[in-house]
């Protein structure tokens, strides 16, 4: 048996935790949901992934990417996800249909000081997020080497959000999302892989209060992109595959690439969105996941530590959960 036929898909998707922050710029996106196994296929069933996510920094970037100075606090959220997929027995376009949808509950904090200038700021809330829904979603095995898939999904603002809260847990605002996902198998028996994960972002508006005097305008977040990335290997802990642990190199990129547009206030006067300086964060990290074939069953672990970020805060990543698969039709028992 092909090493590749017992790996379960590993890629999972966590809706940001819209907290407050100074001078915070972050998109819908939060990186480090894929890693290995970015392009395989769910078998054709129901397959359940729950996903925790904990994201901490202790430090806020210019846009320089030096540390601003004389702000010290700490920013965090943990995030726990549950994801949905559905993948139909029958082709459609050549390719399997694999739509999800993914229901977050989502906790932050911040909890910042600036002793210069007298001022301090903190916030934090707690409850259900935004959901996360990929309607058009599709996956092709290409040839013997490559696993690939593409999709549409939209981020629809259910989490709560109220302009100027310190408790919010929602973006406030539509998204749009276009994605794909490649597993290219480096090796005959398709336990060694490269795998690339993509996801575009585009925004809608929002509205946003000034601090502290409580004013609102309409600001439209730029658009981002976001490549994820891993080199794994699979291991066989068992000599009938029965058992298997995969482990890996996984990191991350996110860009902004496009401007902001609308009205922020600032000291009580409007001013361009446009003029809020773009974000972007790298990272590089490890990913281990005990696989059970036979049980159609996955525990992953990854951890992320960014190594660089431009006007936004620069932390860690630490992601685990777990994915299992309901095959329907549920496969044939071997002949003796």
């Amino acid at each position: 048996m092909k090493i590749k036929k017992a790996i379960l898909v590993s890629a999972c998707f966590v809706l940001v935790c819209a907290l407050p922050s100074l001078a915070q710029q972050k998109g819908q996106w939060v990186p480090g949901q894929f890693g290995l196994n970015a392009g395989v296929i769910p078998d054709p069933g129901v397959t359940y992934a729950n996903l925790a996510v904990n994201y901490s920094a202790d430090q806020l970037n210019g846009p320089a990417g030096n540390s601003v100075p004389g702000i010290t606090g700490n920013y965090s959220f943990w995030a726990d996800e549950n994801i949905f997929y559905y993948v139909p027995n029958h082709k459609f376009l050549g390719g399997y249909f694999m739509p999800y949808v993914a229901l977050t509950y989502a906790s932050g904090e911040l909890v910042a000081d600036i002793p210069g200038n007298n001022l301090s700021a903190g916030g934090g809330g707690s409850g259900f997020g935004d959901m996360y829904v990929q309607p058009l979603n599709l996956g092709w095995h290409v040839g013997e080497r490559v696993d690939f898939n593409a999709g549409y999904a939209f981020v629809a603002p259910t989490g709560r959000y109220t302009a100027g809260a310190s408790n919010n847990v929602g973006s406030g605002y539509w998204g749009n999302d276009i994605t794909s996902g490649t597993t290219f198998y480096i090796t005959k028996n398709k336990g060694t892989s490269a795998n690339l994960a993509t996801a575009w972002e585009i925004h809608g508006q929002r509205t946003v209060a000034s601090v502290p005097a409580g004013q609102l305008s309409n600001k439209t977040p730029g658009q981002a992109f976001t490549i994820e990335w891993g080199l794994g290997q699979v291991l066989p802990l068992k000599k009938d595959l029965s058992r298997l642990l995969q482990v890996g190199l996984v990191g991350y990129d996110q860009w902004q690439v496009s401007s902001n547009s609308g009205t922020v206030i600032v000291a009580g006067i409007p001013a361009p969105a446009s003029r809020i300086p773009y974000y972007s964060v790298h990272a590089i990290g490890v990913q281990s996941n005990f696989i059970l074939p036979a049980k159609d069953l996955l525990f992953f672990f990854k951890y992320y530590d960014e190594y660089r970020a431009k006007a936004r805060p620069q932390g860690r990543t630490i992601v685990f959960g777990l994915n299992w698969t309901l095959r329907i039709p549920k496969p044939q028992a071997a002949k003796p």
